[in-house]
């Protein structure tokens, strides 16, 4: 017999965002049912950024030890395990899941259940032999690796996010479908740590992002070793033996690239399959579930949150959305999301950092519109550390509010931190002259970035009189 759950909060999926939904909620003494048919933590923890960045983290260490050098240290050749690297990556998971654990939620007073969970109709959920009949619901399911349509690719064992990091055995030579961050990252990392890697991008790598500052990135890695092929179709893949084939089409023609692996890295889907929206009167397309600035949907009782929600698909934003359902659940008044200082960053070495809008944006929308630049190698603790490679970048309106900041380079993804509180306090260039920074901190970059925005006045004749006047009055 189906048994009957009648909470006021019901949230399906316990990656990021959900479990800050029923975290919040439960800490307001809310009745709230989380229903999760996987792990605990969602993508995120299990096969997303944790597992991705310890990787980085030891690919990092190896180019480190073949980098010391330059610092008159001498390790000699380096030796990759890449069994004790993939307990390394699984030992970071191991160390958060207990945060994430149905053990700790149930110590919130969080009713965890452990199914898959699917509409019945618009105010009831069915989870295994469980019915929820909540007061509100919140989709949290995240979103799967994609797959694109390419001939044969249903009959090779190609790899994506989701089981890269259960190898235990480095690739000999990876090729990766897709030149976004994901790609680019496992790229790199995989290519530090021995491996020879080819990247085959359909269009641009890093197409989204800044060209100028992309273009920093895809240089740094090229150089390292990287293969990296732009405007590259992949048209079809064949398994030979150990080896995979794929065929690419380019302007030139077309031609096989082989390999080892394959990682398959062309974006995300939103993870709505299986949970009978239609009957919920919940409406959604292929970008996800639709939701207004309010992240309500077409459902009243019913709130989407993360990347099953059709916006960015950041963990942060996951969080964000979260809160703002809490909100708008616990309170009287609707929370609206806001994402115009919405940062990100790409954990590629360079690092590369964005928030608010791009020069190519700025200019499209204001009028008179400055950059500031300032390069990492006019910077002394880049000098001192060797990471003399990039720059910040900031737009600035004519009366000096920020729109918008790009910074690459070491520690990029730390620096643009400052940036996007500023935007979102909606500061103007001038409190960057004005606060003190630590000397010698890679973030001062960003100071004297704002500080050149003034350089102009130096040269100002009338300025020049009116201080001299006062000069010589005292």
């Amino acid at each position: 017999m189906d048994k009957t759950l009648t909470p006021d909060i019901c949230v399906i999926g316990a990656g990021s965002g959900g479990l800050t939904v029923a975290a919040a909620s439960a800490a307001f003494g809310i009745d709230v049912v989380l229903v999760e048919k996987g792990e605990m933590g969602g993508d995120c923890l299990n096969t997303g950024c944790v597992p991705s960045k310890a990787l980085i983290a030891a690919a990092r260490k190896v180019h480190a030890i073949r980098t010391a050098g330059h610092f008159g240290v001498s390790a000699g050749d380096v030796e990759v395990d890449f069994q004790r690297v993939h307990d390394h990556v699984h030992e970071v998971i191991a160390a958060i899941a207990p945060n994430d654990s149905v053990e700790r939620f149930t110590g919130l007073g969080v009713h965890v259940v452990q199914e898959a969970g699917e509409f019945v109709d618009e105010k009831t959920v069915r989870a295994g032999e469980t019915l929820i009949r909540a007061r509100r619901f919140v989709i949290a399911t995240g979103s799967t690796a994609a797959v694109p349509p390419i001939d044969g690719l249903a009959d090779v064992d190609y790899l994506t996010n989701e089981s890269i990091f259960d190898l235990t055995k480095g690739p000999d030579h990876l090729i990766v479908i897709g030149g976004g961050p994901i790609g680019m990252e496992l790229a790199q990392a995989h290519r530090r740590l021995g491996a020879r890697v080819t990247v085959l991008e359909a269009m641009q790598p890093l197409g989204k992002d800044d060209p100028e500052l992309a273009a920093i990135v895809v240089d740094s890695l090229r150089a390292e070793g990287v293969d990296i092929r732009a405007e590259t179709r992949v048209t079809r893949v064949a398994q030979n033996g150990d080896t995979i084939d794929v065929e690419v089409e380019t302007a030139t023609g077309t031609e096989t690239v082989s390999g080892t692996h394959l990682l398959v890295a062309v974006g995300r889907k939103p993870s709505v399959e299986g949970l009978g929206l239609e009957r919920a009167g919940i409406a959604y397309d292929r970008a996800g579930v639709t939701v207004d600035n309010a992240l309500r949907t077409s459902n009243r009782r019913v709130y989407a949150i993360g990347d099953v929600a059709g916006g960015p698909q950041f963990t942060h934003v996951a969080g964000y959305q979260a809160g703002l359902v809490v909100q708008s659940i616990l309170s009287p008044f609707a929370a609206r999301q806001n994402l115009s200082a919405l940062p990100w960053a790409t954990y590629t070495d360079p690092e590369f950092a964005h928030v608010g809008m791009s020069e190519a944006e700025a200019a499209e929308k204001h009028d008179n519109i400055r950059v500031l630049r300032w390069p990492y190698s006019e910077n002394d603790r880049a000098q001192a550390e060797r990471r003399t490679e990039g720059h910040i970048k900031v737009i600035v309106d004519r009366k000096g509010r920020i729109l918008g900041a790009d910074v690459v380079g070491e520690n990029a993804g730390e620096i643009i931190n400052m940036w996007a509180l500023a935007l979102s306090q909606k500061m103007k260039i001038g409190a960057f002259r004005n606060y003190i920074s630590p000397y010698p901190t890679f973030a001062e970059i960003g100071k004297r970035a704002a500080v050149s925005y003034y350089a102009g006045a130096t040269s100002n004749p009338l300025l020049r009189r009116i201080i001299r006047f006062i000069v010589n009055l005292k």
